[in-house]
């Protein structure tokens, strides 16, 4: 497919830019997909893509994802996400990151970045020297650092949620959970859960990685192929996206999936067919939304206990989604979609009335500093 056609598939997007900048080696991609509740907020994530097609359709799924996360966690903000194309182990440099913190910059705010998979708080603190239009960065700067261990938390009180909503209470002592991909969000997830006195069954891409998680928490590791078809009460698939395909959802052995990845439904249907199966589905993006939460709560001048309070609404936004999906008879990937949409569309009109009526003007004090 040629470009516009690409764009076109996967969503209806306000603003595709490509970044191009051949002497730091920079090849990037912002898309801003809708900031009808507000300016678009959504992480840069490094990854080696295979052709910078497979990297635009990450960057259009992932910031549509952004906009139905936003507007499903009740935050006045938009959807946006960039992809850098690259090897986030070898092809990192401060030129690279400034250079992509100009074209951040060039947006006027219109688009906000953070953190994501590939990327880290030193490389935020990069693209800060250019631009005000970033969130995760440094404590030391004013802001809140990394935010894995917010969404972690919001994942958390989804999974709660779904054990509640499943087996009638939201006490996890004893139930078997399974986590797939250890990462920042994963590693921080599996020490809530053994602080919840959950048992756990860990598995990621390093081995090593998976052995000493395993070790300190007193989890059973296996291999990341064995992970998603463990007999176990949940499955938190917490690494890339699409896990629930054609492919997996057969052997499932589980009996609600939550976790922190995103996109974990390889296409819409996947999730029809979770519900004909019995298996309750906690929509991707409204059980992550902790970390969003968090660098909101940056954008408003940062305080820890606010972040971290703010993630517990992860739980009541979850019990919702659920709580449509028995009103409708519909998957929870549809009732997410509804209430999300719905409340698009209800602010997007209140705007059209009120043009010059901004739910927020994200005037931050380094916003200000910076000028």
């Amino acid at each position: 497919m040629g470009t516009f056609e690409v764009i076109s598939k996967y969503g209806d997007h306000e603003q595709v830019v490509f970044c191009n900048d051949p002497n730091v080696g920079l090849k990037a991609i912002i898309a801003i997909h809708n900031t009808a509740l507000g300016p678009a907020l959504g992480g840069t994530r490094m990854w080696n893509y295979k052709n910078e097609e497979e990297a635009l359709i990450d960057v259009l799924r992932l910031s549509k994802g952004m906009t139905y996360k936003a507007a499903a966690s009740g935050l006045n903000l938009g959807g946006g996400k960039a992809v850098i194309i690259g090897d986030p182990k070898t092809h990192k440099s401060e030129g690279l990151f400034r250079a992509f913190g100009q074209f951040v910059n060039s947006l006027n705010g219109k688009y906000i970045t953070a953190e994501d998979v590939g990327t880290s708080v030193q490389d935020m603190e990069h693209i800060y020297m250019e631009t005000p239009w970033v969130t995760g960065i440094p404590k030391d700067f004013g802001g809140s650092g990394d935010p894995s261990p917010y969404t972690a938390h919001g994942v958390l009180m989804g999974i709660k949620a779904s054990a509640k909503e499943k087996f009638g209470s939201d006490s996890l002592t004893g139930l078997k959970i399974a986590i797939q991909g250890l990462g920042n969000v994963g590693s921080n997830l599996v020490r809530f859960l053994k602080e919840e006195g959950a048992i756990m069954t860990v598995a990621d891409i390093d081995p090593v990685r998976t052995a000493n998680i395993a070790e300190t928490y007193g989890a059973k590791a296996v291999s990341s192929d064995e992970i998603l078809f463990t007999e176990c009460d949940i499955l938190a698939p917490c690494a890339l996206g699409a896990v629930i395909n054609d492919q997996t959802i057969t052997k499932l052995r589980a009996k609600i999936i939550a976790g922190g990845a995103n996109n974990v439904l390889a296409e819409a249907r996947h999730g029809d067919q979770l519900k004909e199966l019995g298996i309750l589905y906690a929509p991707d993006y409204v059980i992550n939304a902790g970390g969003l939460m968090n660098v909101f709560v940056e954008l408003e001048g940062y305080s820890h206990d606010r972040a971290f309070e703010k993630t517990k609404r992860v739980y009541d936004n979850i019990l919702r989604v659920y709580d449509i999906s028995k009103k409708e008879n519909i998957g929870t990937h549809t009732a997410a979609d509804r209430l999300a949409e719905e409340r698009i569309k209800t602010i997007g009109r209140l705007k059209q009335r009120h043009p010059g009526k901004s739910s927020r003007a994200f005037t931050t004090l380094r916003e200000v500093n910076n000028r």
